[in-house]
């Protein structure tokens, strides 16, 4: 993996970005030789609307979805 320092980075921040984005490959960044941060290419990403109503008619609601779960004598908050 390609280094480099970070007062490189910062001078020519957005060249390294698109360098990563080009070539698919990440940049170490480095502060006194050490790693500090990693720049790798994004993952692919999906349009919104392969995914947008994706679950439509996949699953049926039963019964009351408004009130709550328990009866409110089983909630110990409302207990004396």
């Amino acid at each position: 993996m390609q280094e480099i320092a970070i007062s490189e980075f910062k001078a020519k921040c957005l060249a390294v970005l698109e360098r990563v984005r080009s070539t698919k490959k990440p940049i170490r960044v480095t502060r006194f030789g050490k790693p500090v941060a990693e720049v790798v290419p994004p993952t692919s990403v999906e349009e919104r609307s392969s995914w947008i109503g994706s679950m439509k008619q996949s699953f049926e609601i039963t019964g009351d979805i408004v009130s709550p779960a328990n009866d409110d004598s089983e909630w110990e908050v409302l207990r004396d």
